[in-house]
């Protein structure tokens, strides 16, 4: 294992080495617009906003966006994404249930289990790397629930055309209103970028730390449900309420350090000919463990335990690096083709014995895997693909994926795309431990790869509407279920379908505009075919925003405001479980078919965004029989407020 830490040192030394050979550029001038005077040594034009470019993984380069639309309003949460797909908890900070399911995959290797924390934790493909004129920092800030508030704060600077980095932190404490549920997180990131004058070497790394903390208190007991759903004044102050308990809590913490460079061999560029090659060599180790614990241990709810009290910790450490080259063509186009090593240690510290049966405490296992990528563009086609594959007898996996693009005209692009995966559950199916009796089980010579298969169509037109189209076929579908409720004690555990399963989703988007006013829409269709309720989604969600906007004060401030409906229909919703973190399947309770309505005020004045909303003020008025989960009420009507705030100097 020591090699990997030769290469964090290694990353480190490089980092520093190129802070020490950059100087930064006179003092900068300016205010927040976006055409500034001072920009960083080797851009040649007057800075502005198209100049200040963030870059994803694919390299694919992207605008800064300080526009207001209301597709931003939808964006202004603690995800910071669009989260029509997902139904909030009562806190911001907590989880979040899934409406949807998405079966294109492009892993080779299981994950880390306690997906429910997830949400909100960066991986690799979430981090960005940017090139900017001038420094720019981003604050954003919204308030919470009772005592608490969430920050965003960013900052990106080139000390010359060759050298970025960025420095950021996302922090949130919320108390929420309910007892024993207060969130806690962090999320720090550090990038950088470097390239040589003639781009023949190029580089970026990032460190990411991560901390994510909830306590938990298993829902509300269902005797108090009545009094919920009632609307009695005694009961409209959540904190009345008894949870099933109030001690528990748990905490995902992580941290990845990641470098990626490459050198040109032969770099032959004109104007008839392109011809190009690149070694490149990446490296990443990841570090993360899951912790719950609980002072006192709650067997009414959970089942019979070892111990008084509760502390289950699971861990992973995953290293991976791979070696390849890239070439490009303006004929044959661009291909690239790399080798990687990967070395995983997932697991606990000690063994459990069980009923007669030894649960082992470690995963452990290394192995070599090939991955190539291919893109072409013709006659206005783009071509794109990739596939991976490990050679591994124990960790089997492999995908296969491409997409054809096409643009008719400046309005309308089509899209295919097909995806083929095939790999291990992730490993807290595979693997689990627990202070509880019925949490622990080992199921690596049990369980089969997860098979899937994806189609999916898209169409983009602002004219007519946008459309998305997938059909999913999975064979091996694995999942927590409830297997039964013996004196309120449920019983969930890992199961894997061994028959065929099928799923569609259709989403279709359109927005009409009269004068000031439009109506944006956003309707997904959904239908599950299987001969059991393994995978369960409402058949339809929809959003609907009627909204003003208009320029005001000789244009001076843009302003935004209408209102939000959301609705998804009644369906058997997943259940939560807090010791594992992660959503079962149950066909016990019919949950959803209740509207959400949020009116919102946005506002831009020069770089700033002001955000104000009332969200949920439906629902003193159309009945208090919203919940997010089974025994998890949604949010109450509340009044939150934040701004977005960018600084160009």
């Amino acid at each position: 294992m020591q090699i990997k830490y030769f290469f964090i040192i290694v990353f480190c030394l490089f980092t520093v080495g190129l802070s020490s050979q950059t100087k930064l550029n006179k003092a900068y001038t300016g205010g927040q617009d976006s055409a500034m005077s001072k920009k960083a040594k080797g851009f040649k034009e007057l800075a502005t906003i198209d100049m200040y470019l963030q870059y994803n993984n694919a390299q694919d380069s992207i605008q800064v966006d300080t526009t207001l639309t209301i597709k931003k309003e939808y964006k202004f949460n603690y995800l910071q994404k669009d989260n029509f797909e997902l139904m909030p908890f009562a806190n911001i900070g907590q989880t979040y249930n899934t409406l949807s399911f998405n079966a294109w995959d492009n892993s080779t290797s299981p994950l880390f289990g306690a997906r429910a924390r997830h949400f909100n934790y960066l991986e690799h493909y979430d981090i960005m790397s940017y090139e900017v004129p001038t420094p720019w920092t981003r604050l954003t800030y919204k308030t919470a629930f009772e005592q608490g508030q969430l920050l965003d704060a960013f900052f990106t600077v080139n000390l010359s055309k060759q050298f970025n980095f960025s420095i950021a932190y996302k922090g949130l404490r919320s108390l929420g209103n309910y007892q024993n549920a207060l969130t806690s997180t962090g999320n720090f990131r550090f990038i950088s970028k470097y390239k040589t004058k003639n781009e023949k070497y190029q580089a970026k790394g990032y460190v990411v730390m991560q901390d994510l903390l909830n306590q938990e208190n298993g829902g509300l007991e269902t005797e108090d449900l009545e009094n919920f759903t009632s609307g009695e004044v005694e009961f409209l102050d959540r904190s009345v309420f008894d949870p099933v308990f109030e001690d528990a809590e748990n905490i995902l913490k992580g941290k990845r350090f990641y470098f990626e460079h490459s050198y040109g061999v032969l770099q032959n560029k004109d104007s008839l000919s392109n011809n190009s090659i690149r070694l490149i060599n990446k490296i990443s180790l990841e570090d993360k463990y899951y912790q719950y614990s609980q002072t006192e241990s709650a067997t009414t709810f959970f089942g019979d335990a070892f111990t008084n009290s509760i502390n289950d910790k699971v861990k992973l450490e995953n290293f991976k690096t791979s070696f390849g080259l890239n070439y490009i063509n303006n004929v044959i186009g661009d291909i690239s083709f790399a080798v990687n090593y990967t070395d995983v240690n997932y697991g606990y510290n000690s063994i459990v014995l069980l009923a007669g049966e030894t649960i082992t405490n470690r995963i452990k296992s290394n192995y070599f895997g090939v991955e190539g990528a291919y893109s072409k563009t013709y006659k206005g086609f783009n071509i794109t693909g990739k596939g991976g594959l490990n050679l591994s007898d124990t960790f089997v996996g492999s995908y296969l994926e491409g997409e054809l693009n096409l643009k008719l005209n400046e309005d309308i692009a089509l899209s295919g795309g097909i995806s083929i995966n095939s790999r291990l559950p992730n490993y807290n199916y595979l693997l689990y431990q627990s202070d509880y009796l019925n949490y622990n089980w080992y199921n690596l010579e049990n369980f089969n790869n997860v098979n899937t298969q994806q189609l999916k169509f898209n169409l983009k037109s602002q004219k007519w509407l946008n459309a998305t189209l997938d059909l999913s076929n999975i064979d091996n579908y694995t999942y927590f279920n409830l297997e039964e409720t013996l004196d309120d004690v449920k019983k969930i555990s890992p199961k894997q379908y061994n028959k065929p399963l099928q799923y569609l989703r259709l989403k279709l988007q359109k927005e009409f505009k009269v004068g000031n006013f439009a109506l944006d829409n956003t309707v997904m269709y959904q239908n599950v075919v299987s001969d059991d309720d393994v995978l369960n989604v409402p058949a339809i969600i929809t959003r609907n925003t009627l909204y003003y906007s208009n320029d005001l004060f000789k244009k001076s401030m843009r302003l935004q405001t209408g209102v939000t409906f959301n609705y998804f229909s009644e369906y058997n919703m997943n259940g939560y479980d807090p010791l594992l973190a992660e959503f079962y399947t149950q066909n016990e309770t019919k949950l959803g078919g209740f509207p959400r309505l949020d009116f919102f005020i946005t506002a831009k004045v020069r770089q700033t965004r002001i955000f104000f909303k009332a969200e949920h003020f439906n629902s003193s008025f159309t009945g208090y029989d919203y919940f997010s989960a089974p025994n998890n009420p949604y949010r109450d009507f509340t009044i939150r407020f934040g701004l977005v705030w960018d600084f160009f100097l």
